[in-house]
């Protein structure tokens, strides 16, 4: 149980379902009931098939393409601050994300599954083993889907006007969490190019 425990709890806090979900309000707002559950299992059967094969096939993915999961943290933050951005921007509520994707990207990557999750489980399978370290991350999926799933009871109880408002200030969050997966990003390379030179 103390194994599970030290597994789980990192994965809970990287994942942060109650962090994204004015995100994924924002993102889900405009949808109606059918398309917003059909969104949320996309998201989570996104997030659910990266992780695991990154779980698996991450180190040997990132060591063949030479890429550092810090090179990751600034893609990520890259994509997330493009989306944020348009939805600052924007003025009119027909450039939304396209309904057919939105639960694929950016909500299941790199929203629920990002470079902190990954970068977590990934660190977790060297100190628990796989069992403990799948079973953390698909009870913290399971989590998140129950968060995703009451958000349209949230969206109504907010109104159409604190809906809208929820949108743009969720916007601006997701634009400081791209900005700090970016900084970290660069700070990690940085760090990884002078120690290389010691």
């Amino acid at each position: 149980m103390r194994e599970f425990l030290l597994a789980f709890i990192p994965i809970f806090i990287a994942m942060d379902a109650i962090g994204i979900l004015p995100m994924f309000i924002g993102f889900t707002e405009h949808l109606k009931k059918t398309e917003r559950r059909r969104t949320i299992l996309q998201s989570i059967l996104t997030a659910f098939i990266i992780g695991i094969l990154f779980l698996f096939l991450g180190r040997w993915i990132f060591a063949i393409l030479g890429i550092q999961v810090s090179d990751f943290k600034i893609a990520g933050g890259a994509v997330l601050l493009a989306i944020s951005l348009r939805d600052i921007l924007q003025y009119e509520k027909s450039h939304k994300l396209p309904s057919e994707t939105m639960g694929a990207v950016p909500i299941g990557t790199p929203l629920v599954v990002g470079p902190a999750v990954l970068t977590t489980i990934i660190i977790l399978l060297d100190s628990y083993g796989p069992f403990i370290t799948v079973l953390s991350f698909v009870i913290n999926l399971i989590i998140t889907w129950i968060v995703f799933f009451y958000s349209a009871a949230i969206s109504n109880f907010l109104g159409k006007a604190g809906s809208k408002a929820f949108s743009k200030i969720a916007s601006l969050l997701l634009a400081a969490i791209a900005v700090m997966m970016m900084r970290k990003g660069i700070i990690d390379t940085i760090a990884f190019f002078c120690g290389s030179k010691t």
